[in-house]
């Protein structure tokens, strides 16, 4: 395996298998203190690529609900699924659609002044909306948050909607580092690479949603970046060796 910040201690156990002859028969080229380095055995060459790319995300998804206090169980609940109700009816009215609204929080529970004194009770109801077109994420958290003194706004995640094309880049890239890797240290030995014999993809990094926490100002300029995510690949190529 091999590692950009390596690769002067891997050319070297490349150049030192080449002055010692052992390129002719089996051998494991290993670096000191552990280091993998590049594996040869034989006849063949087995080289490490990596490929990261990165892309700004295009879906936003928001975090948003309600809660409400009352005296009873029965009051509190029926006045968050009152308030739950109009901030769906507003997020509607802000562009979304309805099947990019979903709920994702449904709690009702005493307060106690001194337990077990009950002063009364909270409930809450959260959505999760999906923002399809970012550029109106800030409309639709302004309108989530004018529902009023009930409204939670509780943070938003982006995310690429199109997850695999973005890893089939970082795949590209990663090969394409690892085959002119591979290209390099034939060379070193004096030797040409001949066919592909494996290749194995090591863990490739698919990107998260990235969070975002705190207080959303309401401006009358976009507010909200997605800024950008990346995706890593990893690739191992074996080669044979002529």
């Amino acid at each position: 395996m091999i590692n950009l910040r390596h690769a002067a201690a891997a050319a070297f156990v490349v150049t030192g298998l080449l002055g010692t002859g052992l390129l002719g028969t089996p051998a494991f080229a290993a670096a000191p203190d552990g280091y993998a380095g590049v594996v040869v055995k034989g006849s063949r060459i087995s080289v490490t690529g990596h490929g990261n790319v990165s892309a700004p995300p295009d879906l936003m998804r928001l975090q948003a609900g309600v809660e409400v206090r009352r005296a009873t169980a029965g009051e509190a609940f029926k006045a968050a699924r009152s308030a739950a109700a109009k901030l769906t009816r507003i997020l509607l009215a802000a562009g979304l659609a309805e099947k990019d609204l979903r709920t994702s929080e449904l709690s009702l529970g005493p307060e106690y002044e001194n337990y077990p004194k009950i002063i009364g009770y909270r409930a809450t109801q959260g959505v999760e909306a999906v923002v399809r077109n970012l550029a109106q994420a800030d409309k639709v958290i302004d309108a989530a948050a004018g529902v009023g003194e009930d409204a939670r706004l509780n943070g938003i995640h982006f995310e690429i909607s199109d997850q695999n094309a973005i890893l089939v880049a970082a795949r590209d890239a990663a090969f394409k580092d690892a085959t002119a890797k591979a290209r390099q240290y034939a060379q070193l030995t004096g030797r040409r690479l001949g066919k592909i014999v494996s290749v194995s993809e090591e863990g490739g990094d698919t990107p998260g949603p990235i969070p975002y926490h705190g207080a959303m100002a309401v401006a009358d300029k976009a507010s909200i970046s997605p800024g950008r995510q990346s995706v890593g690949v990893t690739v191992t190529l074996t080669y044979e060796l002529k």
